[in-house]
């Protein structure tokens, strides 16, 4: 299936707040003709192909029209009032990015300060690109960018502009992510960048930190024994070594949580991401400089240190770790690094006589998150806001995250400020609007299913289904004590079986959103790989993710093709080594705590059946093809936002439906609304003759013997 594409007027987009930012502002209905959410990234086909991020038009757009400032108009080879080709895009994280800029902006701007004004821009070979940062939408905390920006290189860094000469990826649009190495492409010299003046870095005071207490006193400990009271501990026989990896996901303050702890000792920064993009020999150099600089006593503090040393190690890390030894191993010194891919950091970090410590920053719990959000607002004119209702509806959820969505409630404040004489205020349906457009960063590597505001309570008929799933997820996470109290173990999975587009994803998503649960999502194939180890590695990250964002719920789409009977694969055993580790997962040493697991499929007859016992995804639940009254509450609720003309009939449409699934239904309506695009770009409502057009495009998808076949299946259990 092809991605859906519109062609629009590109016209030139005044606003100050989006100049040169990279954001083109589309129509509610266009991104919803298009299948895509406000900060998703859209590729744009103009003389030449781009990238932007898309973000919602000021009322009064037109829906035919796309606003585009002057660099993105520019970067798509378009004229103003041109035609312009929109589509979805899937966008990657950078590994690396290099730019070209002028020599001034070279000689100036930092690695670091580079990477952070650019990040959450979406970019691709070729493109002109500004310093302006985006400053919109989740993961772009500049105002430290800025600050840096201002104080190098003066008031010209609004107007200077970059080329990027080079990412990686390669091959499509990339984005720029808090671990990516973002360089310039004329290399300053190894002598310029380690001799350099340290940046200053803003550091939150120790009183301020929220949620850490724990982690912070612990640090502090060791920082104490080790640098001040060294002599203590050598009459007592122990060494003041100390090398201490912090770990936890990105964006949970691990950083700031350093800094804030060494405030006021002689600190040497170094970022990870820009010193592994040196050369080997500048990489060993950098270490052997900071070293230097410590001959006194202090800290050597290296950030997203997996940057620097790989877990596929190379044969420069051995160097690299020499230099963290001899650091560590200079008196009054210590090392703390920072990581938020601990599993892909090099082995030899944690020996002994390196990193023999570590702490590790989880994911903030409810009463976390309320306690973050009352910090982050404590400045700001607020009124009648229930902060305990937004972090119940926040799981997973980072102090990054949480900025992230203030900063857009603030946004939506200002905006309604512009047209209102009352002061402006940030209220509860700002920072709930928020929520729309802010989704979690902390958990890169698995798909996040988005909790919307259906609950299962909007979701029609299909009333055995739901109180299946509500037995089987939603109970053991709300009544805990209901299960000690009756001395059983809940259940630990659910298996969700049945004809394709019956709606077994969208389920998912009301019982998320019912339980305020995030949801890890992982479809079969994507696991699979057919390196020795890759695949169980893969689910047993899987798995710690859901753990750290407890309580959560793991959602494994097409287990037939990630479970299958054991031996029965020609895939070299990856197939049944995947089994294996979903097993030692489900019934392993190390506990589920508030973490449920549901499986889907529509072939439940090919899945292994060892995962089908008691204590693993033992509750297996037929989702069955929608009736007539399935179909009129599914139509209902897909046509909710889109503006139906009167003589539109859904109730009579819905009888007509024989054979359609709860997805084709959905299709039905848009590609309905895309008839009345393509009738008229202006068009305000979509007609019967636009539904009827629909049909004969859009198809039943259903088989009939399939479907005989699954209710077979469910008749026999």
């Amino acid at each position: 299936m092809t991605d859906p594409q519109l062609v629009l007027t590109a016209r030139l987009n005044t606003s100050a707040a989006d100049a040169r930012r990279g954001v083109v502002r589309l129509h509610p209905e266009v991104l919803a003709a298009l299948g895509i959410r406000e900060w998703d990234a859209i590729a744009l086909v103009g003389a030449r192909r781009t990238a932007a991020v898309a973000g919602k038009a000021p009322d009064g757009t037109p829906h035919g029209t796309a606003l585009l400032d002057d660099v993105t108009l520019s970067n798509a080879g378009i004229k103003e009032n041109g035609s312009v080709a929109i589509t979805p895009v899937t966008v990657y994280g950078a590994k690396t990015v290099t730019l070209s800029g002028s020599s001034l902006a070279v000689g100036s701007i930092s690695d670091p300060t580079l990477r952070q004004a650019l990040l959450g821009k979406v970019l691709s070979v070729g493109d002109t690109v500004s310093l302006l940062p985006r400053d919109l939408g989740p993961g772009t905390s500049t105002s430290a960018a800025t600050q840096a920006l201002s104080r190098t290189f003066g008031v010209a860094w609004t107007t200077e502009l970059l080329t990027v000469s080079g990412a990686e990826p390669s091959g499509g649009p990339v984005s720029v992510q808090p671990n990516s190495a973002v360089t310039w492409a004329t290399a300053r010299s190894s002598a310029s960048v380690h001799r350099a003046a340290p940046e200053k870095r803003p550091v939150v005071p120790v009183t301020e930190l929220v949620g850490v207490s724990a982690q912070q006193a612990k640090l502090s400990e060791w920082i104490r024994l080790a640098l001040d009271e060294s002599e203590l501990l050598a009459k007592l026989g122990a060494s003041p070594h100390l090398g201490v990896l912090i770990t936890g996901p990105a964006g949970v303050g691990k950083s700031t949580l350093a800094r804030a702890v060494l405030a006021g000792r002689t600190v040497v920064e170094l970022d990870g991401p820009s010193i592994g993009a040196l050369e080997s020999s500048a990489r060993v150099d950098a270490l052997s400089s900071a070293v230097e600089a410590l001959s006194g006593g202090g800290v050597l503090f290296v950030t997203d240190i997996d940057a620097l040393l790989p877990s596929d190690a190379e044969p420069v890390s051995t160097l690299v770790l020499d230099q963290i030894e001899r650091a560590i191993d200079t008196a009054g010194v210590a090392f703390v690094a920072t990581t938020a891919h601990p599993e892909s950091t090099d082995a030899r970090l944690r020996a002994q006589n390196l990193c023999d410590r570590e702490l590790t920053l989880s994911l903030p719990d409810g009463a976390g998150r309320t306690a973050l959000l009352e910090h982050l607002l404590r400045t700001s004119p607020t009124d009648g806001l229930t902060l305990g209702d937004i972090a119940s509806r926040t799981p997973g959820f980072v102090v990054a995250d949480l900025a992230a969505l203030v900063r857009e409630a603030a946004l939506r404040a200002a905006s309604r400020a512009g047209s209102d004489t009352a002061d402006p205020r940030i209220t509860q349906d700002d920072l709930v609007g928020a929520l729309d457009v802010i989704r979690p960063l902390s958990r890169s590597g698995a798909e996040e299913l988005s909790i919307g505001s259906i609950t299962l309570d909007d979701v029609g008929d299909m009333v055995e289904t739901k109180q299946a799933l509500t037995e089987a997820v939603l109970w053991p996470l709300q009544h805990p004590d209901s299960f000690s109290r009756l001395g059983i173990e809940p259940p630990r999975g659910v298996l969700l079986y049945g004809p394709p587009g019956c709606g077994k994803t969208f389920l998912v998503r009301a019982l998320a959103s019912s339980g305020q649960l995030s949801v890890h999502a992982v479809k079969g194939a994507e696991l699979m790989d057919k390196w020795v180890g890759s695949s169980e590695k893969a689910v047993r990250e899987l798995f710690q993710r859901a753990r750290d964002s407890a309580p959560s719920l793991i959602f494994l789409d097409e287990l037939d093709a990630l479970a299958p009977r054991r031996g029965q694969s020609s895939d070299s055993g990856v197939g049944d080594r995947v089994v294996a580790s979903l097993l030692t997962e489900l019934d392993g040493v190390e506990p589920l705590r508030d973490v449920v697991v549901l499986g889907a499929t529509n072939r439940p007859d090919l899945i292994d059946p060892a995962l089908l016992r008691p204590g693993r995804l033992e509750r297996l639940v037929f989702v069955p093809p929608p009736d007539a009254d399935a179909r009129k509450d599914i139509l209902k609720a897909s046509g909710k936002s889109v503006p139906l003309a009167e003589d539109v009939d859904l109730d009579a449409l819905a009888e007509q439906l024989d054979g359609y699934s709860a997805a084709d239904c959905s299709a039905l309506l848009r590609e309905a609304a895309l008839t009345a695009m393509r009738r008229s770009m202006d068009a305000t409502d979509v007609t019967a003759a636009d539904v009827e057009a629909a049909r004969k495009t859009v198809r039943p998808s259903l088989d009939p013997e399939q479907v005989a076949h699954l209710k077979a299946y469910s008749a026999a259990r």
